[in-house]
């Protein structure tokens, strides 16, 4: 689980742990995290946790929501990202010590050589580890079956990890004890495994199920 630490010029003024599936941010009393300020919108922002994942979403807001002080309409949080609203501060931090993996950005016929990584052994500094609480599940991984990047694989093996193109379709493959689960975490249309469409929050992988996302077939292999 994750946490919110909001300071004011310096001073931390309240912590909120993140335990819902969505967090409301804004001045009106009925928000989940309420800052009452005229610099913040009455609804804000939201926070939506997908499996181990956690993004933000700012919601038409008069000041806008800015990450390590770049504006932003939807974005992943990383540990340790500074959110800004108006002259608040919140510090986003995780408890539970583990990596997470960037979002992999598939994009048919423009595919870019470092949205791919082939598979290879953690390295010994331990970037890339599976870390405490991964449970005895095999590390799997995904092998992209259409466009410019076909026949690429890329291991699994994070925590959780991205996979898709950001503001069209972006889904979570999550590593739990009990084996892999995949989500739906942006975009209107929903992704494809083996011909049907996600309709849950979440759903179980099995080896040799064919994802379609972002306009790409990829194939989830698991020894």
């Amino acid at each position: 689980m994750g946490k919110l630490v909001v300071s004011l010029d310096g001073v931390v003024i309240k912590e909120v742990q993140i335990t819902k599936d969505k967090t409301t941010l804004g001045r009106r009393p009925y928000n989940d995290m309420v800052i009452d300020n005229l610099a913040v919108s009455g609804e804000h922002a939201v926070l939506q946790m997908v499996g181990g994942d956690v993004f933000i979403e700012d919601l038409n807001s008069t000041n806008g929501t800015y990450i390590n002080g770049k504006p932003i309409k939807k974005q992943l949080l990383a540990n340790h990202d500074t959110i800004e609203i108006g002259k608040y501060k919140i510090k986003y931090l995780t408890d539970d010590g583990h990596d997470y993996e960037k979002t992999l950005v598939i994009r048919p016929g423009a595919v870019q050589p470092q949205a791919f990584r082939p598979t290879q052994p953690p390295p010994a500094s331990g970037f890339g580890s599976q870390g405490p609480g991964s449970g005895g599940v095999a590390p799997a991984t995904i092998k992209v079956l259409s466009g410019a990047a076909s026949g690429r694989e890329v291991a699994l093996t994070k925590v959780v990890t991205t996979v898709g193109k950001p503001g069209v379709q972006v889904a979570s493959i999550t590593r739990r004890p009990s084996g892999y689960v995949f989500a739906h975490v942006e975009g209107a249309v929903r992704p494809v495994i083996n011909g049907a469409v996600v309709t849950g929050e979440s759903v179980p992988l099995h080896n040799g199920d064919v994802i379609e996302l972002a306009g790409t077939q990829m194939q989830f292999i698991q020894p």
